[in-house]
């Protein structure tokens, strides 16, 4: 077991893949002539020998940063400093983002009052915090015969959270559950 943790499959090695680089960077551009950019450089277009010779004076990389450009856009960079900027900006971006969280309320066809009023409250909770609702009554053995039941009980809860909540998938059966998917009005957080 240690062998395949390794890379090694009955004796053989198997080279690991290299993960290849993001950008071109120095003598790994291929283009005749760049556009250049960066501090402390004037801007324009030149040949890449000529490119790479003003990155090596600064002692900083060339770095290919929009090679679908006529001709390639190259800065000259700290290609290191690049990178870390680039990884944190990427994490700060996802940190960010705002994922959507579903919360699951399972019934029975023939829940009861009580019941439905407990789950009721749940959903409201939720919806309120911004959060969706997907709720879906979950047939067992013959009960599959109270469709109908099942249906009437989600438009009733629907019904019952329009204030907080808007219907985005009306009740659909998918095998031996039926399902309705709320989220929160806008403007609720």
């Amino acid at each position: 077991m240690a062998l395949k943790k390794a890379g090694y499959i009955r004796g053989a090695r198997i080279p690991f893949k290299k993960k290849e680089a993001e950008h071109k960077i120095n003598h790994f551009i291929t283009s005749p002539e760049v556009r250049l950019v960066g501090d402390n450089i004037e801007t324009g277009v030149y040949p890449l020998a000529k490119a790479i010779e003003i990155a090596e004076e600064q002692g900083l990389d060339l770095v290919e940063i929009s090679p679908k450009a006529a001709p390639p856009v190259c800065r000259v960079i700290d290609y290191n400093k690049f990178l870390f900027e680039k990884k944190k900006k990427d994490k700060e971006i996802k940190a960010n983002a705002k994922q959507t969280i579903i919360k699951d309320i399972r019934f029975g066809p023939n829940t009861d009052d009580h019941d439905f009023q407990f789950k009721l409250k749940h959903a409201v909770s939720f919806l309120e915090s911004g959060e969706k609702v997907r709720a879906f009554v979950h047939f067992k053995g013959r009960s599959i015969v109270y469709k109908d039941r099942g249906e009437i009980l989600l438009l009733k809860f629907a019904q019952a959270l329009e204030d907080v909540g808007k219907v985005e998938l009306f009740p659909k059966l998918e095998g031996k559950r039926m399902f309705l998917t709320l989220g929160p009005k806008a403007g609720k957080k």
